[in-house]
């Protein structure tokens, strides 16, 4: 039986691997790969950052969800590692001692893994605030970033899947949208989108802080190592079922495609 169960576990695992990792999202960003050639006006990156700021704040109402509908106490304080990280409490590494001063907020050496347990509450730390930082020098502020009001349609239906597949009351579907997610953030999006902003940076002579943008890039690289763990977790699941699984990793790529299609639509002519 243990036998037969490994070999359906590996049969899923090529499933996923079709499905997931030929989405056209992962593998023909529309958006990135012309971003990452540093042909974006200051007017593009303005409208990727209001785009995508509100993402990062609809993400935290999704992760809250995440949390609330958490199948076992293991997922359950999972998720909140990652909410109360976006939230500022700066990841402790695991063999760090209490009296540990934190680094810096805005620093490349905040860590990029440990637990928020221990960790420390600051405001500065938020995620959030990071992207008011970078926004700043480029001419936006508090109220020009995070609101629903200032989404595009695509970027909507991109929160709202997100709230919907990745906040869902069935672990399965939320699993799904979950590795989803994740595997997308590790396909090299980050790394276009860092890349195109140090030659816009330097194009335009503009002190620009790149921290929000380079250390969700670091996090990932080190997620991408754990996927497949992640995978075994949730096919080891209280009643799992591979199609609910797919389907809400499916719809989550769909979701993510709309709002970098829409990124892509709305840049300006070169």
């Amino acid at each position: 039986m243990a036998l037969m169960a490994s070999e359906q576990a590996s049969v899923f695992r090529q499933r996923v691997d079709e499905m997931v990792g030929r989405h056209p999202v992962v593998v023909a960003n529309p958006y990135t790969p012309w971003f990452a050639t540093g042909g974006a006006t200051l007017d593009d990156v303005r409208h990727l950052t209001v785009q995508f700021s509100v993402f990062s704040h609809e993400f935290v109402v999704a992760q809250l969800r995440k949390v609330l509908n958490a199948a076992d106490l293991a997922t359950y304080r999972a998720g909140k590692e990652i909410l109360l990280n976006e939230l500022g409490v700066v990841f402790k590494p695991q063999k760090a001692h209490d009296d540990d001063e934190p680094a810096a907020p805005d620093s490349e050496l905040v860590a990029t893994e440990g637990t928020v347990e221990g960790g420390r509450f600051r405001f500065q730390a938020a995620h959030f605030e990071w992207l008011l930082r970078f926004a700043a020098p480029i001419g936006l502020g508090f109220n020009d970033l995070g609101k629903r009001r200032l989404a595009t349609a695509p970027t909507l239906f991109f929160c709202d899947e997100l709230m919907r597949l990745y906040g869902s009351e069935d672990p399965v579907t939320a699993e799904g949208a979950s590795y989803a997610v994740e595997h997308w953030a590790a396909a090299g999006f980050w790394k276009e989108l860092i890349g195109g902003l140090e030659q816009v940076r330097d194009r335009e002579r503009l002190a620009i802080p790149l921290s929000f943008w380079t250390w969700h890039d670091r996090v990932e690289d080190q997620h991408a190592a754990h996927t497949s763990d992640e995978l075994s977790a949730a096919y080891a699941m209280a009643d799992f079922d591979e199609d609910r699984f797919l389907a809400g990793a499916s719809k989550m790529l769909d979701g993510v495609l709309a709002f970098w299609a829409g990124l892509a639509n709305d840049r300006h002519p070169s």
